[in-house]
């Protein structure tokens, strides 16, 4: 299993028109068993324990500036959630996650394609920020994102 940094090969303007940040990591897992949905959440749902640490001690340290914490507590709660994120959309080939905040906008977006006998799972980040609160947290947060993300990717193949 080598998960690898790849080109983001979205329409990051049609998914979060103004993204500034976009990155994604691939992996290629043996099989046609997985669409969008089932990935996302391999992804979501095995995550480590450290993760959670981390996102516990996320949520403790933006509460106080009012952060979300999730996509939960907006004003109008989304119809369907994997995990702390809200489905925007979804096919068997692509689901896509996240929410707007005052401070920035991200999405996920989780792509399932045939490669050779397996397929390619890549997941792909898009960040909008809104203010000086939102590039300072996207400037503390990038280190472990990256992290995360490779962690939370291996899942898929667990």
């Amino acid at each position: 299993m080598k998960i690898r940094e790849i080109e983001p090969a979205v329409d990051a303007d049609a998914l979060l028109a103004g993204a500034q940040f976009a990155d994604a990591f691939g992996l290629e897992v043996d099989g046609h068993a997985l669409d969008a949905r089932q990935a996302t959440e391999r992804m979501v749902g095995r995550a480590p324990r450290w993760i959670d640490a981390l996102v516990t001690l996320r949520n403790i340290l933006v509460g106080p500036f009012g952060l979300k914490t999730s996509g939960a507590g907006a004003a109008t709660p989304p119809r369907d959630m994997i995990g702390m994120f809200p489905v925007i959309s979804q096919t068997p080939d692509r689901l896509v996650a996240g929410f707007n905040d005052s401070h920035l906008d991200f999405r996920v977006v989780v792509d399932v394609a045939t490669h050779g006998a397996g397929q390619q799972v890549t997941a792909t980040t898009l960040v909008k920020t809104h203010n000086g609160l939102g590039r300072t947290y996207l400037a503390i947060i990038l280190p472990f994102h990256r992290l995360v993300v490779r962690s939370m990717l291996a899942q898929v193949a667990a």
